[in-house]
C-alpha cells in the first residue's frame, strides 16, 4: 500500500481529505505543521507528500525546498485556497510535481495523484560541470538545470534524456535554433557516469578547415608556422568525458573524414607527433538541419552520420511546449532582475496573451532576449505591453489564429474548444486545461455545464 504524508493545518479539511484518500486505498499520515512533518519524514518512508501552501510555521514553498534537499525524488503536490500563477510557477521551479487549488474536484485529485505516483524519477543526480558560455547561453543552461517543463513534449524529452544518459551511446540532438540543444547535451553529460570528467563543447561552424586538425587533435611546438607551443586538441581535452559537437553539419567534408577515423579507432595523433594517443570519450552532436538530407546531397558522410546517431533526441520548439512558456519566462525574469538590479514582479495578462499568440521563431533564446529588454524598460513592477518592442507586438498580432485560441469569450465555440483539447490530450484533463490556459477546476465545471462525456 502506498503511503502519503498530508501537511494541513485546517483540521476539518485534513480529516475529510485523509478519509477520502484512505477510501481509495492509500495509507495516510496527517500533521498540521512543518516541524511535525519533518519528524515524520525522518522516521518514516513515504511515496508522496501533500502540503498546504500556507501553514502556521512555514510556507509550502519553503517546505517543498527542504523536502527536495533531503528527498529529491519524493513527489510533492502543493494545495492552496489562494491559487496564484506566480506561486504555481515558483512551486514548479522548486520541484513540485503539481499544484492544485481548493476546493478540490475528486476526479482531479485522483488523476494528479495517479500521475505523480507512476512518474519515474531520475536515478542519477545532476552535477554541474560548466564551461565558458555567452551570457544568453549560460542562462539557458541554468534554466535547463533548474526548470523542468510540464508539457507533454518536455516530459518526452526528459524521458529520453534519462534513458540514454547512463549509457555510452553516441547521441544526435536535433531541433530548431535557440531551443537549447547544448543545454540538453550538458544535462546528458551531468546524468552520465562521466559527469565528473570534462564536458568539451565545440562549435563546428567556427573551425576553419585549415586548422581543424590542430583544433581536434592538437599539435606540437614547431610543427608548423605559428605553432609556438604545444597544444592539446579537443579529443585530448575531453578524454574520459564528453565531446559535444555543436552544429556538426557545418564540418567540411575532409574534416569529417578525419573525425570518423578518430571516432572509429579512439586514437588521435597530434600534428608533428609520431605517437598516437588513446582517448576514451563519449560523443554528443547537435544540428538544426536534416543530416539525412545532407547525406543524400553528398554534403555529409553517411558512415559518420550513423556513427554519431546511435540514439537521437529531438528538442521541441517553444511553440510545441507552450504550457512551459511562462515557467521559462518567469525564470528569465528572475535572472534579468539579478543582472540589471531590478525588482520586476511579473507580467500583465495582456503580455501573457501576446506571448501565447507569438510563434517564437528564435525559441528560448528569443524569449530570454524579450524578457530581459522588458525588465530593463519596466518602471512599475509589472511588465506591460509598452515594455515590449513594437515590431514584436505587430508580429504577435499577425501570428494570432483565433481558431487556436483558448478564449472563452464566445460561448458558441466553448464546447468545440474543450472537445478538441480533450482529444489532443488523450482525455488527460490536466493537460487539456493547460492547453486551454484555464484551471482544471474551470475545465471540470465546463465539462459538466456542456454535458461532455469524458
Amino acid at each position: 500500500m502506498q503511503r502519503l504524508l498530508l501537511i494541513e493545518d485546517d483540521i476539518n479539511f485534513s480529516r475529510m481529505f485523509k478519509q477520502f484518500l484512505e477510501r481509495h486505498g492509500y495509507a495516510v499520515d496527517a500533521c498540521t505543521n512543518a516541524e511535525a512533518a519533518f519528524e515524520h519524514l525522518t522516521s518514516e518512508s513515504y511515496d508522496l507528500v501533500f502540503t498546504d501552501l500556507r501553514l502556521p510555521d512555514e510556507d509550502g514553498i519553503h517546505i517543498l525546498s527542504r523536502i527536495k534537499d533531503h528527498h529529491p525524488h519524493l513527489p510533492v503536490i502543493l494545495m492552496t485556497g489562494y491559487a496564484q500563477v506566480a506561486s504555481a510557477v515558483e512551486a514548479m521551479k522548486k520541484g513540485a510535481f503539481d499544484y492544485i487549488s481548493k476546493p478540490f474536484n475528486k476526479e482531479e485529485v485522483l488523476e494528479v495523484l495517479g500521475n505523480a505516483l507512476k512518474k519515474v524519477p531520475d536515478t542519477v543526480p545532476e552535477v554541474p560541470n560548466k564551461q565558458s558560455n555567452t551570457p544568453a547561453a549560460a542562462i539557458l543552461e541554468d534554466a535547463g538545470e533548474k526548470v523542468r517543463g510540464i508539457s507533454q513534449a518536455s516530459e518526452k524529452l526528459n524521458e529520453y534524456v534519462s534513458l540514454v544518459a547512463p549509457t555510452d551511446m553516441s547521441v544526435l540532438i536535433t531541433g530548431e535554433s535557440g531551443t537549447g540543444k547544448e543545454v540538453v547535451a550538458q544535462r546528458i553529460h551531468n546524468l552520465s557516469k562521466r559527469r565528473n570528467k570534462p564536458f568539451v563543447p565545440v562549435d563546428c561552424g567556427a573551425i576553419p578547415r585549415e586548422i581543424a586538425g590542430s583544433e581536434f587533435f592538437g599539435h606540437l611546438k614547431g610543427s608548423f608556422t605559428g605553432a609556438v607551443q604545444d597544444k592539446k586538441g579537443h579529443f585530448e581535452e575531453a578524454n574520459g568525458g564528453t565531446l559535444f559537437l555543436d552544429e556538426v553539419g557545418n564540418l567540411p567534408y575532409e574534416v569529417q573524414v578525419q573525425l570518423l577515423r578518430a571516432l572509429q579507432e579512439r586514437r588521435v595523433k597530434p600534428i608533428g607527433s609520431s605517437k598516437e594517443l588513446e582517448v576514451d570519450i563519449r560523443v554528443i552532436s547537435a544540428t538544426n538541419e536534416d543530416l539525412q538530407e545532407a547525406v543524400k546531397d553528398g554534403r555529409f558522410r553517411e558512415d559518420l552520420f550513423h556513427r554519431l546517431n546511435e540514439f537521437s533526441v529531438r528538442v521541441p520548439s517553444l511553440m510545441e511546449r507552450k504550457e512551459d512558456m511562462m515557467i521559462f519566462a518567469d525564470h528569465f525574469l528572475q535572472h534579468s532582475n539579478a543582472q540589471l538590479e531590478k525588482s520586476v514582479v511579473g507580467f500583465s495578462d495582456e503580455v501573457i496573451r501576446i506571448f501565447q499568440e507569438y510563434h517564437w521563431p528564435g525559441n528560448l533564446r528569443e524569449l530570454f532576449n524579450i524578457v530581459k529588454r522588458a525588465v530593463l524598460l519596466c518602471r512599475n513592477g509589472i511588465i506591460g505591453k509598452k515594455d515590449l518592442p513594437q515590431e514584436f507586438i505587430q508580429m504577435a498580432l499577425a501570428d494570432h489564429q483565433p481558431a487556436r485560441s483558448a478564449s472563452f469569450s464566445t460561448k458558441d465555440h466553448e464546447r468545440s474548444l474543450i472537445l478538441n483539447a480533450l482529444k489532443e490530450a488523450d482525455n488527460n484533463k490536466t493537460r487539456a486545461a493547460k492547453m486551454l490556459q484555464i484551471t482544471r477546476k474551470t475545465l471540470y465545471n465546463k465539462i459538466k455545464e456542456y454535458d461532455i462525456d469524458s
